[in-house]
């Protein structure tokens, strides 16, 4: 079926069963304008815990759909193409982190939410990139091991004087965004703000007027009267800058950055998922009653 043919075919089926589409920020344009919903982890975790709908189909990677289901273990969560992937979650070994617990009794386990079902009931309490720091204020203990971002770990630091104890993790997309990029971009377009993901390297946040999450990213494109941006997240946000701002101009901080798990689903994943109720995220019921305190504890913050 072409486009246009899937996308009414999807319609359909959503009105059929009262189905909803979450979709995240990084997911390519053609299912971006599908969603019902199209945002950051902090949006969709909300959208999925206050949603009526009994059936979603969300649009992201595993962990972004675990944590719907365990928000609303009641639904039923599709991820439309189950090798849809968070490289960085799968840093973290469930024993490593354990024995890591047992070497600092005294601390708190933050796992941002870029992180598997598991890891999560192991933690105390989640945050996403948009509320990472207000999380870690929040909190009374003054050891923290943070994982898995030891960018986002090291963002966090800034702000608070907790020991903060970070996991060897990093995303791969926002790794590889340098400072000589960024320094090239500003050389090229000096009036543009620059704006660039807290998943990013140190020495990038460094030359960064503003460290926001895809959500934060979003707003200030919207809200900021500056012309031009220079943007240091994956393209797929970009997109969506260009196509909401069109007065407005957006680049890359150095060659625009894919992630390929994001850009797995395709729209015929979309409408065979609805349509044949695939894949259902299923897990176990210890798993979610843990993994939910974490991320209950961490809503409270957002």
């Amino acid at each position: 079926m072409r486009g246009e043919s899937l996308r009414t075919k999807i319609r359909e089926l959503k009105r059929e069963k009262g189905a909803l589409i979450l979709v995240h920020n990084y997911q390519s344009p053609e299912i971006q304008e599908i969603a019902d919903f199209l945002g950051d982890s902090l949006d969709l975790s909300r959208k999925a815990r206050d949603a009526k709908a009994q059936l979603i189909c969300f649009c992201g990677v595993k962990f972004m759909a675990e944590s719907a289901k365990i928000l609303s273990p009641e639904k039923t969560i599709l991820l439309p193409r189950k090798e849809a992937l968070c490289q960085m979650a799968a840093m973290v070994s469930l024993p490593e982190l354990r024995g890591l617990k047992a070497s600092h009794p005294q601390a708190v386990v933050v796992s941002y939410v870029n992180t598997t079902a598991e890891v999560k009931a192991e933690s105390d309490v989640c945050c996403t990139s948009a509320n990472a720091v207000k999380v870690v204020q929040n909190l009374k203990e003054d050891e923290v091991i943070f994982v898995p971002d030891r960018n986002l770990a090291s963002w966090v630091a800034r702000f608070t004087s907790k020991h903060i104890i970070p996991w060897n993790g990093y995303c791969y997309v926002h790794e590889r965004f340098t400072a000589e990029e960024v320094k090239e971009a500003k050389r090229l377009h000096p009036q543009a703000v620059v704006i660039v993901h807290p998943e990013c390297r140190p020495e990038v946040v460094d030359l960064a007027d503003r460290v926001e999450s895809t959500g934060g990213m979003v707003r200030l494109a919207r809200e900021l009267s500056a012309e031009e941006f220079i943007i240091g997240t994956e393209e797929g946000l970009i997109a969506r800058l260009r196509r909401e701002n069109p007065g407005k101009r957006f680049y890359s901080a150095g060659p625009a950055r894919m992630c390929r798990s994001m850009k797995y689903t395709r729209l015929e994943d979309v409408y065979l998922s609805l349509k044949e109720e695939k894949f259902k995220v299923e897990l176990p019921q210890t798993i979610i009653e843990g993994a939910r305190k974490a991320l209950d504890r961490m809503l409270k913050y957002g």
